[in-house]
């Protein structure tokens, strides 16, 4: 039986992947409202077609940071991709590189940077920071992304500790002691440490420190993991490039709003002195619309990209991306916008229900 849609590769995953991988992938903070409330608040927009008009051509492609995409649906920064297929983020990065699409490499990738680059070097890459307590190892991972060609720094912010993600404590699950972390060793290590014991992650770092970071990059920095007005308004007074409006997939604090409710709050904010993207429950096609339409300019897919490559690598990330590119394609048809520039609020009614 075919797989026809974003769940059917869900269950696939779900089949497949031993539980301990299940539960990392699929795991949230604490009693997991917020991952739950990620899909299930899109299902409170409602959509307003608009009919009678010429849609013959309908044309998906945007741009981000001013690089061009075939739809406005990249891939979101998840970590370890081993852990479901065996070439790992090489293997995503090649299926982003087919699909024309931005992929985010995570800091805690299980592929080197110089290889993932190697293996896809078309394609459109941002690089993923958690900033760590070492500034200098910090500076030499920028600089070496930066060298390779990555085109963005996104700095996740809302991670000074880990999240309190049950599924991984009942499982006894340590990563750290089991994969190897290539880019967050230093040269000298790489040769002499089988086995990397993870840097903390840099519970100090705060606003302030965004001026260091853009002293030794000329990448234009996003931040992921806004979710509110006032913060939106520092990035701004910080001179960041972009902003993902996203609640780390429900993993990190449970109880905070769903990205798509938060979504609209951050865009009002930034008055459009930066692009606004946002992570977090998307599913379907009619999900990218009403993304696009309450303001973001681009959504990133995190779990589905897990379960496509845990189905068939490369060619299974290719098969999900095609599919919810299609379906968007036919949403904006159905809705009568011709281009991504047509989307707009007047799209999309929130429910009383």
């Amino acid at each position: 039986m075919p797989l026809v849609c974003l769940t059917d590769f869900q269950a696939y995953a779900q089949d497949h992947l031993s539980k301990s991988t299940w539960d990392f992938i699929e795991g949230g903070a604490d009693e997991c409202f917020t991952r739950d409330d990620n899909i299930a608040a899109f299902k409170k927009i409602r959509l307003r077609p608009r009919y009678l008009r010429d849609v013959r051509e309908v044309d998906t492609r945007t741009t981000i940071q001013g690089e061009e995409i075939t739809a406005p649906i990249c891939i979101a920064p998840t970590g370890f991709h081993c852990l479901v297929w065996p070439d790992g983020e090489m293997s995503t990065a090649r299926a982003a590189q087919a699909a024309g699409i931005c992929y985010i490499t995570s800091t805690y990738a299980s592929c080197t940077l110089e290889d993932i680059v190697a293996t896809a070097p078309r394609g459109l890459k941002w690089f993923q920071l958690y900033v760590q307590s070492d500034r200098q190892l910090n500076k030499q991972v920028v600089q070496r992304a930066e060298s390779l060609g990555f085109k963005a720094l996104v700095i996740t912010v809302d991670t000074p500790k880990t999240g309190n993600r049950r599924c991984d404590f009942r499982n006894e699950l340590d990563l750290h002691m089991n994969l190897l972390l290539k880019d967050l060793r230093s040269p000298k290590e790489r040769n002499s440490m089988p086995y990397f014991q993870m840097c903390p992650i840099d519970s100090s770092f705060c606003w302030n420190d965004l001026s260091w970071l853009q002293s030794i990059t000329r990448l234009p920095i996003i931040l992921k993991g806004i979710l509110t007005k006032e913060d939106a308004e520092l990035a701004v007074k910080h001179n960041v490039r972009g902003i993902i409006v996203s609640n780390h997939g429900g993993r990190q604090l449970d109880d905070v709003p769903a990205s798509i409710d938060a979504l609209t709050e951050v865009v009002a904010a930034v008055k459009g002195k930066m692009e606004v993207y946002l992570d977090g429950g998307i599913r379907t096609g009619n999900d990218v619309l009403k993304a696009l339409a309450l303001g973001a300019k681009c959504v990133f897919l995190g779990r589905p990209i897990l379960w496509g490559l845990a189905y068939k690598g490369e060619h299974g990330v290719e098969e999900v991306l095609n599919i919810i590119k299609n379906e968007f394609h036919t949403s904006m048809t159905l809705t009568g916008c011709r281009s991504v520039a047509e989307i707009h609020q007047d799209l999309v009614q929130f429910s009383r229900l």
